[in-house]
Formats: C-alpha cells, sequence, structure tokens
C-alpha cells in the first residue's frame, strides 16, 4: 500500500507516532513537505496547493491513501484525496473547522448554538459597544498564539495583535465561562466513534495556555451534534468545548488528532494502537469501537514563567513510580534562551502519566517535578 503523508514542521506526532504506525500497516510511506530539509527523504511539494500537491502525487505514483495531521493543511490534503477517489474528509467541512467565523455561522445556521462573534479584516474598524469580556483571536490560530482575554481596551489589544499579525483577519467573540473540556473523535464516514475526552486547565487569564489535561471521558450530545452540523465526521477529531451555564459551546474544531503528546496519551489510556486505527480509516477500514478505559491518565506541560536561559532540565525518559508509567519529553534544551509568549510555545517539556486512579497519578507527577525540575535562569 502506498501512503502520503503531507507535513510542514516535524511533528512528535508525525515522528513517533503516524510513520512507525504506517510502516506497521505495511505502507509505502512518502512524507511530502514544503520543508524536506527537515524531513529526511521526503519529496518538496507546495503542500499547501492541492494543485501541485495532486500533481506531485500523480508524478509520483497513484496512492492508496493521502493522510495529513497538520491543522494548517487539511483542506489540501482532502482536495487531493478527494481527487484521486479515496476514503478522506469532505474538504468544506475541514474549511469550516479551520476558519473560526465559519465554523461559529455553521453552527448558528444549523440551530446549533449562538456565540457571538465577530469578524475583523485588516482594514476594519473597531466596534466602540461591544458587551466586555471578549475573547480576541486569530480567524485562523493554532496554539493559543495571540488569543487573549479583554475586558476594557479593545482597540488597544486588536493594534497589538495586528502588529504581531500583520494582514490577518482576527475573530472577536464573547468569552465562554466554565470548565474547558475535549472531545476526541475518530469516524470513518458512516460512524463516528468517541475515544473519550480530556478536562483541561489553562493558566492564568488574560492568556488561554493548556497547563493540565486530566482523561475525563464523556460523550456529550451537544458536541457530537455540532459535530455532524459541520460535516466531520471522518479520520480523528479534537473538539474543544466549555461547560457554560447555558450549556456547552464549542470553542473550536480542531480535525485531526490531540496535540502536545495527548495523542500518546489517549493511546495509553485506552490501551490501543491510536495512530494505525487513525490510518486504517484513511486506507478505507471501519473505525473500530474503542474498549472502556480502566485507568487515569494526564499530560502535564512544564511551562516557562519567566525568560531566561535554560540551566537545567530532566531527559527524555520513562520512568515506574508507585504503579504508574510516567514518560517526560523536553521541549527545550539546557542553553536555549526562553522568551516568553504567552502561548503554548513557552513549554519546557511534558510529562504523561498513566495509572490505576488520579490520586496515584498525580502524586507520582509531583514527584517527579520536584525530583527533576526545570530551572530558566
Amino acid at each position: 500500500m502506498r501512503l502520503y503523508l503531507t507535513a510542514l514542521k516535524p511533528t512528535d506526532s508525525v515522528t513517533y507516532g503516524f510513520l512507525p504506525a504506517a510502516r506497521a500497516l505495511g505502507c509505502e510511506v512518502t512524507v511530502l513537505t514544503d520543508r524536506p530539509e527537515r524531513h529526511p527523504g521526503s519529496v518538496r511539494c507546495d503542500v499547501r496547493d492541492p494543485r501541485a500537491l495532486i500533481d506531485a502525487v500523480e508524478h509520483l505514483g497513484r496512492p492508496d491513501a493521502i493522510f495529513s495531521n497538520s491543522d494548517h493543511l487539511q483542506a489540501e490534503t482532502a482536495l487531493a484525496a478527494s481527487y484521486f477517489g479515496l476514503p478522506g474528509k469532505d474538504w468544506r467541512a475541514c474549511l469550516a473547522a479551520k476558519n473560526k467565523l465559519l465554523m461559529r455561522r455553521g453552527l448558528a445556521a444549523a440551530g446549533i448554538e449562538t456565540v457571538r462573534s465577530l469578524r475583523l479584516a485588516p482594514a476594519d474598524p473597531v466596534p466602540e459597544r461591544l458587551p466586555r469580556p471578549v475573547v480576541l483571536k486569530p480567524r485562523e490560530g493554532v496554539a493559543s498564539e495571540d488569543v487573549v482575554l479583554v475586558e476594557d481596551d479593545l482597540p488597544r489589544a486588536v493594534a497589538a495583535a495586528r502588529r504581531r499579525r500583520p494582514g490577518e483577519t482576527l475573530v472577536v467573540e464573547e468569552y465562554l465561562e466554565g470548565p474547558l473540556r475535549t472531545l476526541e473523535t475518530l469516524g470513518d464516514g458512516s460512524a463516528t466513534r468517541v475515544l473519550g475526552g480530556f478536562a483541561t486547565t489553562l493558566g492564568p487569564l488574560p492568556h488561554f495556555v493548556e497547563e493540565r489535561l486530566d482523561w475525563a471521558p464523556a460523550a456529550d450530545a451537544h458536541v457530537l451534534a455540532a459535530l455532524r452540523a459541520l460535516g466531520v465526521g471522518f479520520g480523528a477529531c479534537h473538539t474543544e468545548y466549555v461547560l457554560t451555564p447555558a450549556g456547552p459551546r464549542i470553542v473550536e474544531v480542531n480535525y485531526r488528532a490531540i496535540g502536545d503528546h495527548c495523542d500518546f496519551l489517549l493511546a495509553d489510556v485506552l490501551g490501543v494502537p491510536l495512530f494505525e486505527w487513525i490510518l486504517r480509516t484513511h486506507l478505507g477500514e471501519p473505525a473500530p469501537e474503542p474498549p472502556p478505559a480502566s485507568r487515569h491518565g494526564c499530560a502535564v506541560s512544564v511551562v516557562a514563567d519567566r525568560p531566561g536561559v535554560v540551566k537545567e532540565g530532566p531527559p527524555e525518559e520513562d520512568v515506574e513510580d508507585g504503579g504508574v508509567r510516567l514518560w517526560h519529553r523536553p521541549l527545550r534544551a539546557v542553553g536555549d534562551v526562553v522568551e516568553l509568549t504567552h502561548t503554548n510555545r513557552d513549554y519546557l517539556g511534558v510529562i504523561r502519566a498513566v495509572g490505576p486512579d488520579r490520586a496515584r497519578v498525580d502524586a507520582a507527577v509531583e514527584r517527579y517535578r520536584a525530583a527533576r525540575p526545570w530551572v530558566v535562569g
């Protein structure tokens, strides 16, 4: 079987998840990327252009699957898969999920939910009278970049965002207050399986940095209805939503697998070959029913709290502590210069832990962090 994987920058999900899974399935894998110097053995292609992507695949050889786990390449990859008559996502659903204004309007038009939102093109004036607080975010942003809670001076916040992201369209929407949750799903075009979900702990406002995710599975009917309304029902999807006093409200739909090592955590908690399952749907196989989880898991991101130079940090390792398995993945190295961005880019490392229950997992994580601190000075 011949599988083409489209990618931008290298990620652990691709390097340690999808590529080994593809090879385990017996696939001949070709990575298509506009950054071949960062992907050994890859083929150069303008993967942001579906015409170039289709041309490259036709030249290299007819595929059995075309796949991407990149936030930025879902619509392009879906169009290429459709051209070759392969199983894949609806490109319109990919576009609606990525574009936060299209998502809001699609959900409102379907009668699922209405969240007040406003599009701000680069030359648009900032409205003076909007109920506060609001959240300002890039229309197609990722990793909490330039997402900020604004309680008073919206023009100032917009001006700052425009300086950092010149020429980009922004979104202003009402602040959704309540616990933040995720729903992880896998579909094959006919059935959508709920794999589970997480409770998300954020850092201090006004920023929205995800500091910890804990296993908290719940098949929320509102979220599933929202996904159906958007046409999301194939492959992996990671949906974030808030449990507001008025009921669940969607924050964003990421039409790919959850990241920041929570995809590995999801596989660990369920005890399934998650990356193989995802690729199998793109090869035309049905999505399997996940088993019930009997363990607790969490992913804790060690976030830099000051700018400076990394003086000390634990290595990549996995250890056992009191029946809890822990994995640590460093994202920075000693000597790296840290400049705070108030986004997920401030992570120093990620600790993944799975054990019999939350109390033992929490205790093991605390012992690990105390014994192996990250030091920035």
